[in-house]
C-alpha cells in the first residue's frame, strides 16, 4: 500500500521547505490563477484578549485551513504571539497531505509578498532597510529582503532595546552592516525601504517617509490595530501610492481605516502585477508608496503549494 501519512514539519523544517525564490514564484502564480477561492477568514475573539483565526483556501488540487491564534500579551510572557498550524489537503482525493507549523509559514509568506511588492513598486533599491519592530516579522523581512532584493544595510528600531540588539546581531551574522535606532522617525530621512512590523497596539511612526520611500506595514491587521498616524496616512494618500495586498484589507487595514481612507478604492498587488505585465515594465508609482498588507490564506495556498507541489 502506498504511503499516506501526511508530512508532519516543524519550524525548522517548515522554514528549509519555503525559500524565497521558490515563495515569490508560487505567490506569483497563485495571484494568476482563477481558480483560487479564498472565503472571509472567521476570527473569534478569546477571553484575555487573544483571537482564534480560522482561515480555509483551495484551487483545483489543493485545499489548506490556517488555524492559529493570536494573543498579544504573550511577547511579556516570552511567548510566540502566533501559534498554531496549517492543515493541507488533497482535493481530488481529500487526503490530508501536510502538517505545517503556522506562525513560520505567516512569517515567510508575509515577507514574500513585502518583497513581491517591493519588486513591484519600490521607487529605488538602495539600501539602507529600516525595520521597525524586532520580532518575528521584522527578521524574516530582513531575511527577505537580503535575499531577494540584495539588501546590504539594515537599520532596526524597537521598544525592547534586547530585541532590536538581537535582530541586529541576526544581520551582521548574515554579512550585513547592521546598527540599532533609538529614534524611528529621524530615521525615515535616510531609508528608502522601510519595514513596519510592530504589535501594532499604538502608533510606532509620525514622521513622512521620503518621496522615494518603499513602506511594508504589516503589523496591523485588524480594525483596531494601528502602527502610522492617520495624518501620515492622509498624506500618502494625497501625495504618495497606496496599495494593499487584497481586498480583504478593505475591512482589516486599521492603519487607513483610522485615517479615514476609502481602502475599496486602492489597488491590490493582484492589480499591481497584471498591469505590470500587461505593460511589460515596472509600475509606475506616484511619491513615496505604501503597501499595506493584512493577511490572506490564499498566501498560506501558495506556500502549501511550495511544499506539497
Amino acid at each position: 500500500m502506498p504511503n499516506t501519512l501526511p508530512l508532519m514539519l516543524g519550524p525548522e523544517q517548515t522554514a528549509a521547505a519555503l525559500p524565497y525564490p521558490a515563495l515569490i514564484s508560487a505567490l506569483t502564480q497563485l495571484l494568476r490563477n482563477p481558480a483560487v477561492v479564498v472565503p472571509p477568514r472567521l476570527v473569534q475573539a478569546l477571553l484575555g484578549g487573544g483571537s482564534l483565526f480560522v482561515m480555509p483556501a483551495h484551487d483545483a488540487q489543493v485545499a489548506i485551513t490556517k488555524l492559529i491564534t493570536f494573543t498579544p500579551g504573550n511577547a511579556a510572557r516570552s511567548l510566540p504571539s502566533i501559534q498554531g498550524d496549517i492543515v493541507v489537503f488533497d482535493v481530488g482525493s481529500g487526503r490530508r497531505l501536510a502538517i505545517l507549523d503556522g506562525p513560520t509559514v505567516t512569517a515567510r509568506r508575509t515577507a514574500a509578498v513585502s518583497l513581491l511588492a517591493a519588486r513591484l513598486l519600490a521607487p529605488q533599491r538602495e539600501c539602507p532597510l529600516l525595520i521597525v519592530g524586532a520580532g518575528v516579522q521584522g527578521r524574516s523581512h530582513l531575511e527577505a529582503f537580503h535575499a531577494g532584493l540584495g539588501v546590504q544595510e539594515v537599520w532596526v528600531a524597537s521598544r525592547s532595546a534586547s530585541s532590536a540588539d538581537a535582530l541586529v546581531r541576526h544581520a551582521l551574522s548574515l554579512g550585513l552592516k547592521a546598527r540599532r535606532v533609538d529614534d524611528p522617525d529621524a530615521s525615515l530621512a535616510h531609508c528608502p525601504l522601510v519595514v513596519s512590523s510592530t504589535s501594532a497596539q499604538t502608533v510606532a511612526l509620525r514622521a513622512r517617509p521620503r518621496h522615494d520611500a518603499f513602506v511594508a506595514a504589516v503589523g496591523a491587521f485588524t480594525p483596531q490595530m494601528v502602527e502610522w498616524a492617520p495624518e501620515v496616512c492622509q498624506h500618502l494618500a494625497e501625495h504618495g501610492t497606496l496599495v494593499v495586498d487584497t481586498r480583504d484589507a478593505d475591512h482589516e487595514a486599521g492603519d487607513l481605516l483610522q485615517a479615514g481612507i476609502d481602502v475599496s478604492a486602492l489597488p491590490t498587488l493582484a492589480d499591481v502585477l497584471a498591469r505590470t505585465e500587461a505593460q511589460g515594465s515596472p509600475a509606475q508609482a506616484r511619491g513615496p508608496v505604501f503597501f499595506k498588507s493584512c493577511g490572506w490564506a490564499g498566501w498560506d495556498l501558495a506556500a502549501a503549494r511550495c511544499i506539497t507541489g
